[in-house]
């Protein structure tokens, strides 16, 4: 199972490194064949949201065949709205039966491609408007941490993107595998505030 995460200039970073850390975790903790990797335009470094530079591992021409696909989200996601090429990768990623999930305004990209038209979906808390504003029907979920509407799955800002990754170990793997890595992670989440 390759699992792709993009990254691209202005991504925010806890929305793919939080979720990489539980995917990448889950692949060595398992018995499964997975791989993780960052995807981007180019294999050239981005630079993040706050400042951090990664290096995608591989460009989206030479990705080949994704099983799942976790968009983030960051200030980077308008400047991917309205290209053409993004929207025709993510319809032909759906089409071939790719699991497309985001974090925060992630969504905003599927929106502008008209993959959450219709259906349930999750963004960052101040960003439902411009969701709703790129598709048709969007049935705003403005209290969940994810909305798991089969072939699609969105989440709510940052931190809900662990919560996110963490389902999807439980639907593709197991509830067992999904406590063993939060465990594993010591994700136990007690905010001081």
């Amino acid at each position: 199972m390759r699992i792709a995460i993009a990254v691209f200039e202005g991504a925010e970073e806890l929305d793919f490194v939080g979720p990489w850390e539980v995917l990448a975790a889950w692949r060595d903790l398992s018995a499964h064949d997975l791989e993780v990797v960052l995807v981007g335009e180019s294999a050239e470094p981005v630079t993040c949201a706050k400042g951090m530079r990664v290096l995608p591992n591989t460009a989206w021409s030479d990705v080949g065949d994704v099983d799942v696909l976790l968009v983030p989200g960051g200030r980077g996601t308008r400047a991917l709205l309205g290209d053409v090429a993004i929207r025709s990768r993510l319809q032909v990623l759906k089409e071939g039966g790719t699991l497309l999930t985001s974090v925060c305004t992630g969504s905003l990209v599927y929106a502008d491609a008209g993959l959450l038209d219709g259906r349930p979906a999750a963004t960052y808390w101040a960003a439902f408007d411009e969701l709703l504003a790129l598709g048709h029907d969007i049935e705003p979920k403005r209290d969940e941490r994810f909305v798991d509407d089969g072939d699609v799955i969105t989440a709510a800002g940052v931190s809900a993107g662990i919560d996110m990754a963490l389902h999807l170990v439980g639907r593709l793997g197991s509830p067992d595998e999904a406590r063993q890595v939060r465990r594993y992670i010591q994700y136990d989440p007690e905010p001081p505030y």
